[in-house]
């Protein structure tokens, strides 16, 4: 866990310095194929939740710190063990003890550090939470600029939009009607004890998300991951067969996927990159 631990820390630290996570991430994998199912989902989880929530996490490690950290790396590092005390269901000394080798192995010096740090938040977190959650920056983790935004346009609404904002969204699938209706992969979900609700003709929100590899007929193209939202598009649309169709601003592709999905029309997608 502490390879993981360090690769995350470095692709956070990538986005602190303006880089895009999900490029990021991607060519981290491709870097590391060694890198089991496992591991692979868990950086994942590890880059994106600590991105998520980087201004909560920041309030605890600043409160936690006597002065700033110079090495960024490690600074990030402590940011990564952070989200997984506060937010994962991993054991806390299992958490400290993998982040303390990952400091060590970077510099051996730093690794008492690393410990006081989190152990500090392990027995200060009732009151950091507080401290935290007074604060509609840490509480909610946005910039203060974004917060200001919303609570001038939507006033009382603004917390709830704050804490919506945080959620896990759900793993949506698009069936893919040229093999199958949404009804019958559901069915199909059902015999691989895959729990589906039906929210749209062609998208099924799956009860709990499970790595692609594991959805029937996956690598045939009977399903795709697409938002429930992003569907709404090619409904909207409403094209028939034998229309002409313009997709202008086609990447990365899902919806222009769907369109053919749909029905037979002569379809030309563009886009800038």
């Amino acid at each position: 866990m502490k390879i993981i631990q360090t690769e995350a820390a470095r692709l956070v630290g990538h986005v602190m310095d303006g880089g895009n996570l999900d490029q990021a991430l991607q060519a981290s994998l491709r870097a590391h194929p060694e890198f089991t199912a496992q591991q692979r989902g868990a950086l994942q989880d590890l880059s994106y939740g600590t991105v998520r929530y980087f201004g909560r996490l920041q309030f605890f490690l600043d409160r936690l710190l006597n002065r700033a950290v110079r090495d960024p790396l490690l600074a990030h590092l402590m940011l990564v063990a952070l989200y997984q005390l506060e937010f994962s269901k991993s054991a806390e000394h299992v958490i400290v003890d993998q982040a303390v080798r990952a400091a060590k192995r970077r510099n051996a010096a730093t690794g008492t550090l690393v410990n006081a740090v989190l152990r500090n938040f392990l027995r200060q977190r009732p009151a950091l939470r507080q401290e935290a959650d007074a604060d509609p920056a840490s509480r909610y983790a946005y910039p203060r600029w974004w917060i200001s935004l919303l609570q001038t346009q939507y006033g009382e609404k603004a917390d709830a939009i704050l804490a919506a904002g945080n959620l896990h969204p759900p793993m949506t699938l698009r069936v893919n009607a040229r093999h199958c209706s949404a009804t019958t992969y559901q069915a199909l979900l059902a015999d691989a004890n895959m729990a589906a609700k039906r929210v749209d003709p062609d998208a099924l929100i799956l009860a709990q998300p499970v790595p692609v590899e594991r959805l029937p007929k996956f690598a045939e193209g009977w399903v795709s991951v697409q938002d429930a939202g992003a569907q709404y598009a090619a409904a909207l649309l409403d094209a028939i067969a034998g229309m002409r169709v313009l997709d202008a601003c086609a990447a990365p592709g899902g919806k222009t996927a769907h369109l053919l999905e749909r029905t037979d029309i002569e379809l030309v997608a563009v886009d800038k990159d």
